[in-house]
């Protein structure tokens, strides 16, 4: 599974911060534009408000992040497992316990 692309997030930033009516930053007026002009954002009205459209494509990358956490976390265990798993099969007397002759 590939991660989520930094646009994405980005994308996902700009529709939080919208719906929460916070301030957006200078960076994030394009961005804003090519919400509006794909009816993502409602801007007829200060302030402007997401859409139907832009509140499931939020829930969506929302969604998805955590998604991509959790992988991440599985991935992490499954490599703690495999190096544990390594290093009790690795002592050679298959008791899990190092023995001193």
């Amino acid at each position: 599974m590939d991660p989520i692309p930094l646009e994405d997030l980005a994308l996902l930033e700009v529709l939080q911060r919208i719906d929460q009516a916070a301030p957006l930053t200078s960076g994030d007026t394009e961005i804003r534009q090519r919400l509006v002009d794909s009816g993502l954002v409602d801007d007829r009205e200060e302030p402007p408000r997401l859409t139907s459209a832009g509140v499931e494509l939020s829930k969506s990358l929302q969604h998805r992040v955590a998604a991509d956490a959790q992988a991440a976390r599985i991935i992490e265990q499954r490599e703690a497992a495999d190096t544990t798993a390594a290093t009790f099969a690795g002592n050679g007397n298959g008791t899990g316990v190092t023995v001193s002759r």
